[in-house]
């Protein structure tokens, strides 16, 4: 167990069928042993489903496009749809197989906090559904999107209040031992407008309107919450512990899909509806607001990254492998969309270009932590005991930990 960790897995249940008998032959004791370790399938493994819906979107606004690229796009977001598939059928399994671990999962102070991935996910899908979807299926899909945004909409609102509630009254939940997952629950709401920026441009006028609005009221709730919860806890703590450092990219997302999902809804307000004059001269005015505003935001995100860069750089030997690598990709795939965005906005090939590096760089990035992910699984370093997101991290208990001041150092330096 690494340092800093404390034994109160969400996970005690001993199978009964582990015995002798049940290990007769190579196949059968090797898938044995393997649904024994589901056991410690936390709700962090939806990060992999979310960093391949990330990529999936990402391929889907590229600026330079190529013959092929909707395909590779379309192939992406079919393996993240399989990936879903086999993470919530895991899930499911354990939950079923080992009693008591769905409460244990939504309780426990760090596995819960992983719940919102599942969200994001589906965040990624419904906003895929726009992309590669609608445009192939008749006007059917256009309806499912609409009440799909609104069940997504409401379901991750109430995640966030009642997760928050958690956070806010758990004993076992101390500031000191605040890492960048306790961003997460208010994450897939503020995807809510995300989702709305893609998918309005195919809905009725008086649809895609309640859908910008809901959109954008629940992308300023998700970015005003997040940054004013983790900054405190950086001045006040520093950074985190090593192998929690991968999620301070996770403060990268916020700003980022934020800056994205203004131009979106922007670009996206519907024709014919007139509520604030001619739509021609509401519509520029938007999009003249929405770019400033973006721009404005998008430095957020870039100040946010290269403090996360500079942190993980500096304990790049003592990182080991855990599902909170998939942070390295997902958020960044928001700042990456947000700097190509703001690229066709503003007609600049050159700030297109640095998104199409960032691309490249991204899906090289995917590619190392999915083999990295492997890796892990075989040698045992996750979904194994006392290696998950099923174990209350201590943050106070690294040795990079800033060093707390009592009243009287501060006023002998004085």
């Amino acid at each position: 167990m690494d340092q800093g960790q404390e034994s109160s897995s969400s996970s005690s249940y001993v199978d009964p069928r582990d015995n002798g008998e049940s290990r007769k032959g190579w196949p059968h004791s090797f898938m044995s042993d393997f649904l024994s370790r589901l056991e410690h399938f936390t709700w962090a493994n939806y990060t992999l489903p979310m960093s391949t819906g990330g990529l999936a979107l990402l391929l889907a606004e590229q600026a330079f496009v190529f013959p092929g690229l909707q395909t590779i796009g379309k192939v992406v977001y079919i393996f993240d749809l399989i990936l879903f598939t086999l993470v919530t059928a895991a899930i499911i399994y354990r939950f079923v197989t080992f009693p008591g671990t769905l409460k244990a999962s939504i309780t426990h102070p760090t596995e819960a906090l992983f719940l919102g991935t599942s969200t994001l996910s589906l965040a990624s899908i419904i906003a895929g559904i726009a992309h590669y979807g609608i445009p192939a299926c008749g006007p059917w899909l256009v309806t499912v999107y609409q009440v799909l945004f609104w069940i997504y909409f409401l379901v991750t609102f109430i995640i966030a209040v009642g997760q928050y509630s958690l956070l806010f009254t758990s004993p076992l939940l101390r500031i000191q031992d605040m890492t960048p997952a306790w961003d997460l629950p208010i994450f897939p709401f503020m995807l809510s407008g995300t989702v709305a920026a893609n998918g309005a441009a195919f809905q009725p006028p008086n649809v895609a309107v309640s859908m910008i609005v809901g959109g954008l009221a629940a992308q300023g709730l998700g970015m005003c919450l997040s940054i004013m919860i983790y900054v405190r806890r950086m001045i006040q703590w520093g950074f985190p512990s090593p192998n929690s450092r991968p999620g301070m990219f996770i403060a990268v997302g916020p700003p980022s899909f934020t800056s994205l999902a203004i131009i979106g809804l922007a670009n996206n307000y519907p024709q014919h509806y007139n509520y604030f004059g001619p739509d021609s001269i509401t519509v520029q005015i938007l999009q003249i607001f929405a770019t400033f505003t973006s721009i404005f935001i998008w430095s957020l995100s870039l100040w946010f990254f290269c403090i996360s860069v500079v942190a993980n750089v500096a304990v790049r030997k003592q990182i080991t492998f855990h599902l909170s690598w998939y942070a390295w990709v997902f958020p960044n795939c928001g700042f990456t969309l947000a700097t190509i965005a703001i690229g066709k906005t503003l007609k600049s090939t050159g700030i297109m270009a640095v998104g199409s590096a960032m691309t490249l760089l991204l899906i090289a990035m995917w590619i190392f932590v999915f083999i990295s992910h492997i890796k892990a699984l075989i040698n045992q370093q996750i979904l194994y005991e006392g290696k998950d997101e099923d174990v209350y991290v201590n943050e106070k208990n690294h040795s990079h930990v800033k060093p707390m001041k009592t009243g009287s150092d501060i006023e002998k330096e004085a």
